[in-house]
């Protein structure tokens, strides 16, 4: 092949579109992530496969829906026998490496919220390799590799290679500065009691009020976003020590700016809550669809649950200081990538390195006056950035985009620059031809999947939801329920005002129902290929 670029994709957990000085946020500063856009394509309505970090990060894997890949919730490890776009650039010569979070299988060591059903009275049931639709066997290896119990209690404990086409991984699990997995051994060599520094218990004093905001004891230099920044350092040097003869894929993972809110030293402080703008949806007063109003009565009621991952509402106080707190993460996230980029630059890899940005999924942040995320589809928590920098050769000339791309397009596109064919089943569309400049495509639609395993926010079963994005439209279905929403993204691009009963828009309804019926369609699994006519 002629042309066999490296690549380099930064992820972030959690961290909307919008939350990037590129993306026009009016105070965060990102000069080094900024770089990457002014150096090549920036898309700014870029959507999840699913706004859930397990379903969309091995959406981003496969190139595939989580209805056909299997991690439709948290919870759900992904299957091992799963083809990946790093198992197909590994096997084609590439050298691959995760550094820092991978979270394709649990990662807490909790059990199930779900519970399986008894069989009826007299029935037997189903021995346990028979439990499921595909019998499961042990070529699918273990699930449990990023559990916390292996890491702590096991000094031999490691991951499987490759891990999902990974030859090298430096895993992160969980978030904050409760960051396990290969981080814990490495922070354990450099401090004698890392248990003191860590979690809520241990913070230095403050006076923030946000739920899961504490001023972390963990110093600068030993926390996660400084270990994942440290081992792509790294890696990128022994690659450029052992001669570089073959190009290689690598993955930066951040645990950042995922809750809880623990940027540490001077990053806590760096942005203050008073400089915060919040959306015009929190003192908007448009009546909110039944699950965020069931939010909000339950925080007026005192009983609201705030110390979990599911949404919750906030006051106005707690949501400037959620919004300063990310912002000082993302800015620890920017000198990392700066670092990075620099090493890239010293080394002499720039010109035939490919620079990738995103994230997993977004954050409400106060909009709608809720926090975190949850089966609620605003713009804030389905919309990610997306950042594309081309080596020098390929360089075209810098700009955005405002055609509708995702998640599950990104293994199609990395798989079309380095010119490998993708296998059968891949979904997506590569985007190489916008990446080129080529003209938007104000068609293009989204679908989003979202099955939830917690019964929350009033549901009385575990949430279904499914929702489209055109350019105009946003509109979400709930499974058992009457009601959805409808949103004329043009003319409401807060998401306001719930079209879904308004007669006058019933004409744009019945076309996004048709929209989505095709694109659900389309979507339909391609895999196995047929072996005959029967």
């Amino acid at each position: 092949m002629a042309d066999r670029p490296n690549f380099l994709l930064f992820i972030t957990d959690q961290q909307r579109a919008d939350y990037l000085a590129c993306a026009g946020h009016p105070v965060l500063r990102t000069p080094h992530i900024d770089s990457i856009a002014e150096g090549g394509r920036r898309f700014d309505r870029f959507y999840v496969a699913t706004p859930v970090c397990m379903p969309n990060r091995s959406s981003l894997m496969t190139g595939r829906m989580p209805s056909l890949h299997g991690v439709r919730s948290n919870g759900t490890a992904l299957n091992l026998r799963a083809n990946t776009f790093v198992d197909l650039m590994r096997v084609h010569g590439y050298r691959t490496a995760l550094l820092g979070k991978s979270h394709l299988q649990n990662m807490t060591g909790l059990p199930a919220l779900l519970e399986r059903k008894d069989p009826p009275e007299g029935h037997l049931p189903p021995p346990a390799a028979f439990e499921e639709a595909m019998r499961r066997t042990d070529a699918d290896g273990p699930v449990d590799v990023e559990s916390p119990h292996g890491w702590r209690d096991d000094p031999d404990w490691d991951l499987f290679y490759p891990f999902y086409g990974f030859e090298r991984v430096d895993l992160c699990t969980e978030h904050g500065d409760l960051v396990g997995g290969h981080y814990w051994q490495w922070l354990k060599e450099r401090h004698a009691e890392p248990d003191s520094l860590r979690g809520s218990a241990n913070a230095l004093p403050h006076d923030y009020t946000m739920p899961q905001a504490w001023r972390t004891a963990v110093p600068e230099e030993l926390y996660p976003t400084r270990y994942v920044a440290e081992r792509t350092v790294d890696f990128l040097e022994t690659h450029a020590k052992d001669g570089g003869d073959a190009p290689f894929f690598a993955m930066a993972s951040f645990p950042d700016p995922h809750h809880p809110f623990t940027p540490p030293g001077r990053y806590w402080d760096m942005y203050d809550p008073d400089d915060m703008t919040l959306d015009a949806s929190f003192a908007a007063n448009a009546e909110p669809p039944p699950h965020v109003r069931w939010a909000r009565e339950r925080r007026e009621a005192g009983d609201a649950v705030t110390n979990s991952q599911s949404l919750f509402a906030v006051s106005e106080r707690e949501a400037r200081e959620a919004c300063a707190l990310t912002c000082g993460m993302i800015a620890m996230i920017d000198d990392a990538v700066g670092d990075i980029l620099g090493t890239l630059d010293r080394l002499g890899l720039s010109d035939d390195t490919v620079v990738i940005f995103t994230a997993d999924h977004g954050d409400y942040l106060g909009d709608h006056r809720i926090m975190l995320k949850g089966p609620v589809h605003y713009q804030s928590l389905i919309r990610v950035p997306f950042l594309w920098k081309d080596t020098a050769a390929r360089a075209a000339p810098a700009g955005a985009t405002a055609t509708l791309a995702g998640t599950l397009d990104i293994a199609r596109t990395v798989l079309d620059r380095a010119e490998i064919a993708p296998y059968n089943g891949i979904q997506g569309k590569s985007l190489m031809p916008l990446i080129d400049g080529g003209p938007d495509d104000p068609d293009a639609d989204i679908l989003i999947e979202d099955d939830q395993q917690r019964t929350i926010l009033g549901f009385d079963a575990a949430p279904r939801v499914r929702t489209l994005v055109t350019r105009r439209w946003r509109m979400t279905l709930y499974d058992r329920t009457e009601w959805g929403e409808l949103y004329d993204l043009e003319n409401d691009p807060s998401e306001l005002v719930n079209l879904w009963d308004d007669p006058a828009a019933g004409e744009a309804k019945a076309e996004c129902m048709e929209r989505l019926a095709r694109r659900q369609m389309a979507l339909v699994d391609r895999s196995p290929f047929p072996t005959n006519r029967a």
